[in-house]
């Protein structure tokens, strides 16, 4: 089991009417209780600092959140899973595909590959584990408008799949303001609680902060709200074993100096670099051409894969 649904507190004496609180609250697993705050617990209604003491104490009998030996680590780092991306060069850059418990971050210009790539991973994610998939469900929160589902169709019968069954796995919802981005992933707990999801795509993570806060006088107010959604999509990759792949766009960087042949750089600043696993800056290349660098990664050396013409079916 990665995860434990919070009802198994009731065992330990907690009151079913205070579980009920919790979910009502976006907090259906004991491990995503032990990622919020007391803090947060105590300002959900109905909910004392009494009670929250209680909850946490009977958590704390279910899962170990204290030390463990590198082995055990090791261990755990087993149910990794790695979802290819549908393009053999990328695999290898990326060490077999975008992988679970982590962020990827793909960041570029306009039309260099990164909603092409979100489309392939919906599909590829459904394929069994045999075939490199991640045999789970997509969770796609699109903040642009880029989603087209009939570019599944083509993408599906590529991989040998029914494009009918492809898409009904795909859950996907449209934001339009930053509160609305992040109330959704607070809802995405109860769906990922009950069905086997493996990814989870934000396409793009950036759009709405930048519509929503302007000027110098909010960017603090932007960072702050920014970095509480990366960290929300940090606990979900970690507490359902889901990879999340969001996409992020870039920005002029006036001081690059002559000598930067390309002086552009992702948005989003220190906060989001941190938060992101692993980052990759895709750029267009020859004609149809596509290039991904691993910007950076704890664990890939820093090269590049060319050609994503397997994207464009």
């Amino acid at each position: 089991e990665l995860f434990y649904a919070v009802n198994a507190v009731i065992a330990h004496g907690i009151n079913a009417g205070d579980v009920k609180k919790l979910q009502d609250a976006g907090i259906y697993t004991c491990n995503g209780l032990m990622m919020h705050t007391k803090k947060n617990l105590t300002g959900i209604k109905g909910l004392s600092e009494a009670k929250v003491d209680k909850i946490c104490e009977a958590v704390e009998k279910i899962v170990n959140f204290g030390y463990i030996t590198g082995s055990d680590a090791l261990l755990k780092r087993k149910a990794v899973v790695r979802i290819t991306t549908g393009s053999q060069a990328l695999d290898e850059l990326l060490g077999g595909g975008i992988e679970t418990l982590a962020i990827t971050e793909a960041f570029g210009e306009f039309r260099s590959g990164k909603t092409q790539l979100a489309h392939t991973l919906c599909v590829s994610t459904q394929l069994p584990t045999n075939m490199r998939g991640g045999n789970g469900k997509v969770a796609y929160i699109d903040t642009e408008g880029t989603f087209r589902p009939d570019r599944i169709i083509p993408i599906a019968e590529r991989f040998g799949m029914d494009p009918g069954a492809v898409l009904d796995n795909i859950i996907y919802a449209r934001a339009y303001t930053y509160e609305h981005q992040y109330n959704l992933l607070l809802g995405l707990a109860a769906k990922m609680a009950e069905e086997p999801f493996r990814l989870l795509i934000v396409d793009s993570v950036i759009a709405l902060f930048r519509v929503d806060f302007t000027g110098r006088g909010e960017l603090a107010d932007r960072q702050q709200k920014l970095a509480q959604m990366l960290s929300r999509l940090t606990k979900i990759a970690e507490e359902f074993n889901v990879a999340v792949y969001m996409t992020n766009q870039v920005i002029a960087d006036p001081g690059g100096g002559v000598f930067i042949s390309d002086p552009k750089k992702p948005a989003g600043g220190h906060v989001l670099a941190h938060a992101a696993t692993i980052r990759l800056m895709f750029r267009k290349g020859k004609g149809e051409q596509r290039v991904c660098k691993v910007f950076d990664a704890p664990n890939l050396p820093e090269a590049e894969a060319i050609s994503f013409q397997t994207f464009r079916v």
